[in-house]
């Protein structure tokens, strides 16, 4: 934990008094005591520094100061074939940390039904991900992140009104994502669309095609989700910078 995020709520009178498991990070992790500092950001909103009043067994209070904005947005857009469980737990927090701004969870013929009973799915579980992703990061914007059953009304209905130059990764292409990428301004929105191991099929990678996105290959090797998500944000950044 890089960072002790706190709602808004919580800030009372520029204190911050905390029960869970931050309070619990701050005694035996960070090995805090009173006086000490430690950095402190407000979710979707400023960070700063916050100073240890008092501490015990039961609560920890600090002194809260926010006087920096958090870091600038990543401008990506997550279009993810919704993968396992226990590797979507991992995209999710690796991919915030990385800067992912909104997440689309969709329904490609590859994904199991089943997957979207997980409990994995529900909202204070993907809060908890996110918010590890932010405290690792040391940012506050909290990201998001939209659920959609059926693929064709996504990409017919929802993905017109998104804006951002279309990239869709898919083993057997030809061209590589420096190849294809132009958004080289850290303004230009990129929609990153990601499937499930065994690629797109033939009719899903037909309607990203009809909507504008260009599609491209990390090569011959065919990688885990959560592997080739990690290494493509990467990319995107370096051919940024």
């Amino acid at each position: 934990m890089n960072l002790v995020l706190f709602a808004e709520h919580e800030l009372i009178a520029d204190r911050v008094i905390l029960t869970d498991r931050r309070a619990e990070h701050i005694r035996t992790i960070l090995g805090l005591v009173s006086g000490d500092t430690l950095r402190v950001g407000m979710i979707n909103g400023k960070l700063g520094q916050g100073e240890i009043l008092t501490i015990d067994d039961i609560a920890v209070t600090i002194g809260v100061r926010l006087d920096r904005d958090p870091l600038p947005a990543a401008n990506v857009e997550l279009i993810l074939a919704l993968p396992r469980p226990i590797m979507l737990q991992r995209i999710v927090k690796q991919a915030t940390v990385l800067g992912v701004r909104r997440f689309h969870l969709i329904r490609s013929a590859r994904v199991e039904k089943s997957f979207f009973h997980s409990p994995v799915l529900q909202p204070e579980k993907i809060k908890s991900l996110l918010l590890q992703g932010l405290e690792q990061a040391m940012d506050t914007r909290l990201p998001e992140v939209i659920i959609y059953h059926r693929f064709k009304p996504f990409v017919e209905d929802v993905v017109p009104k998104l804006k951002g130059q279309g990239l869709v990764a898919h083993p057997g292409m030809s061209a590589t994502l420096s190849d294809v990428f132009y958004g080289q301004n850290e303004t230009q929105k990129i929609l990153l669309a990601v499937g499930p191991e065994g690629g797109w099929n033939e009719f899903e990678l037909s309607c990203f095609f009809e909507q504008g996105f260009t599609g491209f290959s990390m090569g011959s090797r065919i990688l885990h989700v959560d592997t080739a998500v990690v290494a493509l944000l990467a990319q995107l950044q370096l051919l940024r910078d």
